[in-house]
């Protein structure tokens, strides 16, 4: 793939987005995440996928039963990626406040990325906020993107400003 920019460079420790592979890569992840919405912790969890993707922070992926009880509900509407397939949309509740259409999951993931089926992502913008072992992540720029920057990996992220056509 031609790189649309020049890649930060990582320090010891961090990755490289840009070293990413596309199609993406699913791998397990044992790092502590927590996820409030509402002011209420709706996820803490130490096991969860990450999928990593040319130019994109990761997306971490849940076990659905990781949420707290009430706090994934269906929502309208459904996407498709052209490599894990058709995504259904889910409400995210939590401390009262609900987050429309702000989780996704794969009922049939495509093949290659059958680790996926009974996880769920959501967008980490649309949350009070998101840690990952214990520090709190910035949101991947963009309406459509769902990644976690983390102090762990650098850029520049697909989702600023002037990457639409990457």
């Amino acid at each position: 793939m031609r790189r649309p920019v020049e890649p930060f460079v990582p320090q010891p420790g961090q990755e490289s987005v840009w070293d990413y592979p596309r199609p993406p890569r699913v791998e397990p992840s044992e790092e502590r995440i927590q996820i409030v919405l509402g002011g209420e912790l709706i996820l803490d969890a130490s096991q969860s996928l990450r999928v990593l993707e040319t130019s994109h922070p990761p997306v971490y992926y849940f076990p659905r039963e990781a949420f707290g009880a009430g706090t994934l509900e269906p929502a309208t509407g459904s996407s498709y990626c052209e490599f894990k397939g058709t995504a259904r949309y889910l409400d995210v509740i939590g401390g009262g406040t609900v987050a429309p259409a702000a989780a996704w999951f794969y009922p049939e993931p495509s093949p290659g990325f059958t680790a996926l089926a009974g996880y769920v992502a959501l967008y980490p913008g649309r949350m009070d906020h998101c840690e990952v072992d214990g520090e709190r992540i910035r949101p991947q720029g963009g309406s459509f993107y769902g990644g976690w920057i983390t102090s762990r990996v650098v850029g520049p992220f697909k989702g600023e400003p002037a990457t639409a056509f990457w």
